[in-house]
């Protein structure tokens, strides 16, 4: 199935792909300020951390906000990445049915895909609202077709699960998820090529901007939140969870 991909094209699509994920990065980080993401992390984990400088906790404020957007982020692009292979492959394309990513035909089989970055994306009651979406998916295809055989599978870019038959739905991780849209076993490894292809060229615009944005955060927390060089912890945490605090910047 491997020789079916066209990776001159999937170099491309990768290129375009992984060049929109650093442009967002770094317009998340051009559009952040400081007290709004003060107020949307734990102080006590802050003082807890023995943190002492305002630089330090700046990188450590602005690393833990930017890591859950980045994962957001990189996940919508391997999304799109699996069903761009996917469609190359198989014909597959993206599903209209609410909760569904992928939907392909396969050896007789309608496959819905609910595609997420790692195995563990969610808590029980995400996982019922994404079984609760398949069952919605099978219903309606089944009105047009009720013969059509129906198979939901939660794919999940990277990472392991020993036991992919779940209730309703299969779970198929990593190597086995990459093989399964593309027919390709060697697939997800050999992925790392286009994925990181010009990887240190793209990132140096990011550093610049962090640099910068890391100073700046810095001395304006240095202004509001510190006295004499030392940090006033209580004057960070009334800011952060006091009742005149509630208003958003």
């Amino acid at each position: 199935m491997s020789s079916l991909l066209d990776w001159k094209a999937l170099n491309g699509f990768a290129e375009e792909g992984i060049a929109s994920f650093h442009a967002k990065r770094l317009a998340s980080l051009q559009k952040l300020k400081l007290k709004t993401v003060l107020k949307r992390k734990n102080p006590y984990l802050f003082k807890a951390k023995n943190l002492l400088t305002a630089s330090d906790l700046v990188k450590t404020l602005l690393d833990a906000h930017l890591s859950s957007q980045e994962e957001t982020i990189f996940g919508d692009f391997l999304e799109e990445l699996a069903i761009y292979i996917n469609g190359q492959i198989f014909g597959g394309k993206k599903s209209s049915s609410e909760g569904v990513d992928l939907e392909f035909d396969r050896d007789g089989i309608r496959y819905l895909l609910s595609i997420k970055s790692g195995p563990n994306w969610g808590n029980s009651s995400q996982i019922k609202k994404m079984q609760d979406n398949f069952a919605k998916a099978r219903k309606v295809l089944h009105t047009g077709n009720s013969k059509l055989h129906v198979q939901a599978v939660n794919g999940c870019c990277y990472g392991q699960d020993s036991q992919p038959n779940k209730d309703n739905y299969r779970k198929l991780c990593g190597q086995r998820f990459w093989a399964f849209i593309s027919g390709d076993e060697t697939l997800y490894t050999r992925l790392i090529e286009p994925i990181g292809h010009r990887a240190k060229e793209k990132n140096e615009g990011f550093l610049k901007q962090y640099a910068k944005v890391t100073n700046l955060f810095a001395q304006e927390f240095m202004q509001d939140f510190c006295v004499d060089g030392e940090i006033e912890w209580v004057k960070l945490v009334e800011f952060n969870s006091g009742n005149k605090g509630e208003k958003d910047d």
